[in-house]
């Protein structure tokens, strides 16, 4: 059984997924899937949290990630976008979650929502990132 959290970060994806294909806001995507049944269970302040303060800071994090790809960001796909997006915003904003958690996170959504090998790109892509964003902690679990 998925993590209440697990669920909001994958409607968060959901979200940043529906929001780059329809340009619709952001209250009407989270009104939309917290209104799937199987989001009940759902962190909802999390879900919501993210997804706005993503969305405010979009400019920003296509900045930050860019470097760490092999290819332009809009060459990315979209669900493998948005969860680069999400792991981005979770390291630089949600202090409190250690890194593993995020990449581990991060990981498992790219195998249920991406592309068969997504989640190797994505894996990637986010150690890089926590590397610079968080290195003592990465240094104290990594050595």
């Amino acid at each position: 059984m998925k993590s209440a959290r697990r669920l909001a970060r994958e409607g968060v994806v959901q979200g940043l997924y529906s929001w780059q294909m329809t340009g619709d806001t952001m209250a009407h995507i989270s009104q939309h899937i917290l209104s799937q049944n199987h989001m009940a269970r759902a962190d909802m302040p999390l879900m919501k949290s993210y997804l706005q303060g993503i969305h405010d800071a979009i400019e920003e994090l296509n900045v930050f990630v860019a470097p760490y790809l092999d290819r332009d960001l809009d060459s990315v796909s979209p669900i493998e976008k948005s969860i680069l997006w999400l792991a981005a915003y979770e390291l630089r904003h949600s202090l409190d979650t250690p890194f593993r958690v995020i990449i581990n996170e991060a990981v498992e959504i790219a195998k249920s929502f991406g592309a068969t090998d997504g989640h190797k790109y994505i894996n990637g892509v986010i150690d890089k990132m926590a590397l610079d964003v968080r290195p003592k902690e990465v240094k104290l679990i990594k050595g």
